[in-house]
């Protein structure tokens, strides 16, 4: 059972898709779009080789934590996309995502080509790796006085 990350644009839509244990993104794909129906099949494509069981998608806000007509956009995706592939589809704050993907991208010294390749792959994983970071469960085997008294 994983999770899959999207970072929905106008002309791409990035994917990235969790590890068995819900425990890191990994950067998995970008599609280009084309037409609603080719996109949803390319997701459910994805999805199925997975094995995907919930979908986080990026809700692009504004700074101000207002919506615009990209985050109205993304609900009404977010509703189709539920109905297509018959999973839940959670909505994500994705402010700064693709701000993070790219300085990351250039501290990583990743050519221009090579950037505008995965860009949004990249930000598809840090949007499904906050959603995976919220959703952990706490740790119920560290137990700080096992460690801090003595022998």
């Amino acid at each position: 059972m994983r999770t899959m990350g999207l970072d929905l644009g106008t002309k791409t839509i990035g994917v990235a898709v969790s590890d068995g244990l819900g425990l890191t993104a990994q950067g998995v794909t970008t599609v280009r779009r084309t037409s609603l129906k080719a996109d949803l099949a390319a997701l459910a494509t994805v999805a199925s080789e997975n094995e995907v069981t919930h979908v986080v998608l990026g809700l692009p806000l504004n700074m101000d934590g207002s919506e615009g007509p990209r985050a109205e956009a993304s609900r009404k995706f977010a509703d189709t996309l539920a109905q297509s592939l018959g999973v839940t589809v959670e909505l994500w704050d994705e402010r700064l995502s693709t701000v993070a993907a790219t300085r990351t991208l250039l501290e990583a010294d990743v050519s221009r080509a090579r950037r505008r390749e995965v860009i949004d792959q990249v930000a598809a994983q840090f949007i499904l790796q906050g959603w995976l970071d919220a959703h952990r469960p706490p740790d119920t085997d560290y137990h700080p006085d096992d460690y801090d008294s003595e022998p």
